[in-house]
This record gives C-alpha cells, structure tokens and sequence, in this order.
C-alpha cells in the first residue's frame, strides 16, 4: 500500500472517530455509534492485517539481505585464497624446466652448450609467463636516469654519454600492470 492510500484511510479513520464524537446522545445516536464501532473494527483488522503483511516482508528482505551478504563474503574469500591459482599454474612450468636442467647438468658427460640452451629456453618461459601476468622488466641501460624506476648505486665520471645516464645495470627493475615492484639498480655517468 502506497504512502497516499494509507493516509487517506487514516483520514477517514479519523473523520469516522470525530463523527462519531460530533453524534448527538440518543437512540439514533447509539445504532451509528454501533455502526462506527463496527467499521471501525473492521479497518484496525485489515491495518493488523496489513501490519503483519509488512512485517512479513520486512523480515524477508532481512534474510535475502544477509544471504547475499554471506555469499558475497565466500566469494570475496574464495578470490583472496585462490587469486594466485593461475599464476602458480603458469610458473610450475618453469619450475619444471629449472628441475630437469638440474638433472642434466648433474649427469655424466653433460653438454655445456645443452644446458647453456635449455637455460635459455627456461627464461624465455618465465619471461612469457611474466609477461602474461603484467610484469614489465625495466632495463635502463643507456636511457637518462629515472628516479621513479632506476635506484643509483653509484656514479662514473664519462665523456662519453651525457650527464646522468644510465651506463650500467647491476640488477634489473620490474613493474607489475605499471606499478614499480623493484627499481633497477644502476650506475650514472657524470660529467668529468
């Protein structure tokens, strides 16, 4: 029932209570007020009535609010606790590449050049695997020096580059979806 419809019935509950106020004593006074008690009766049923129809629907949209509450805190623990399962899924390649590279190296009469390849071939892996999941490798090597990804270790005098240039990288950076999750470690040329 809308907010209209129930006011307007308790605008006639109410000019049905001062009529009945306004009635004159007597006997044709007391067959309306017996009338008025009457539909007055009838209307506080159907309000009971309604009230617990509401109250019915109230505690409905409770329970439906709390279910899907609940549901969304499974799912958002489900997606905290499994968020890495493909990630780990990709590096496990890896992983087994590193392990059977072990193995050959450790035989008898390994080929330097197979495992030299097959090392390769791992870090090609990884290095797709890297890239699949938004991991950037920051390689500054003879770029100008960027403090927001490169971290200075050191300087050397160069006439050969310009000032503040990368001229060695001693470990290399990365960014994860573009956000800096190492700097690259290097040493800047400076002028002489």
């Amino acid at each position: 029932m809308s907010e209209k419809q129930e006011q307007m019935e308790n605008e006639e509950t109410e000019s049905a209570v001062n009529a009945e106020a306004d009635t004159p004593a007597g006997n044709g006074g007391e067959s309306m007020n017996d009338d008025n008690i009457a539909g007055l009766e009838k209307k506080l049923e159907e309000a009971l009535s309604k009230a617990e129809q509401n109250l019915e629907l109230a505690l409905r949209a409770k329970a439906e609010l709390e279910n899907a509450t609940r549901r969304h805190e499974q799912d958002l623990e489900k997606a905290h606790k499994y968020a890495l399962d493909s990630f780990v899924k990709e590096l496990l390649q890896v992983w087994d590449s590193l392990e059977l590279g072990i193995q050959a190296g450790q035989a008898d009469g390994a080929d330097a050049n197979k495992l030299v390849e097959g090392s390769e071939l791992t870090l090609k892996l990884l290095s797709d695997v890297m890239d699949k999941f938004g991991v950037q490798q920051i390689d500054p090597d003879g770029s100008p020096f960027d403090p927001e990804e490169h971290q200075a270790m050191g300087m050397q005098p160069r006439d050969d580059v310009a000032p503040n240039t990368v001229v060695a990288v001693v470990q290399k950076g990365y960014k994860l979806n573009g956000r800096l999750v190492r700097p690259a470690m290097v040493m800047v040329s400076q002028s002489t």
